[in-house]
């Protein structure tokens, strides 16, 4: 849901092709697999059309170096990427919420087990990170 609200957004600045958006997971459970869908509908229904496309992958030892930033939605999943990563790429790890400024919450909750408004409540706030991670990679000097 973070990932499509991020592209949404890129590309309704038109900045999508500045950046490469993906998403990954800790657990490898449902590699292959598509997204919910209570989360495909709830990102449809906001016109993020990427999440038809994507499918569950787990976090690879390439994605450190290959992605400038991996945010991770709440401290368990991020605890999981600080023992994955090599520690000179631990500098990219963030949680998606701080990296993003987002005030009063620093995790994303995990919807799947609770009900489909949930999945409303995490909307807003990958967007509200959507938005944050935007305007923070925008101020950083050497951006256009």
């Amino acid at each position: 849901m973070a990932s499509s609200a991020l592209q949404g957004l890129l590309e309704q600045r038109q900045q999508a092709h500045r950046f490469e958006v993906d998403s990954a997971g800790t657990y490898a459970g449902h590699q292959g697999e598509p997204a919910d869908p209570r989360a495909i509908a709830v990102a449809a229904a906001r016109g993020y059309a990427a999440i038809h496309m994507e499918r569950a992958r787990r976090v690879v030892p390439d994605d450190f170096e290959r992605f400038d930033l991996v945010l991770a939605m709440d401290r368990d999943n991020l605890m999981h990427l600080e023992h994955q990563c090599p520690p000179q790429f631990r500098h990219k790890l963030h949680l998606y919420l701080v990296y993003a400024g987002v005030a009063d919450t620093t995790e994303v909750p995990d919807p799947y087990y609770g009900r489909a408004d949930g999945f409303e409540t995490v909307m807003r706030l990958c967007e509200a990170g959507a938005l944050g991670v935007v305007e923070r990679l925008a101020a950083e000097p050497g951006r256009e």
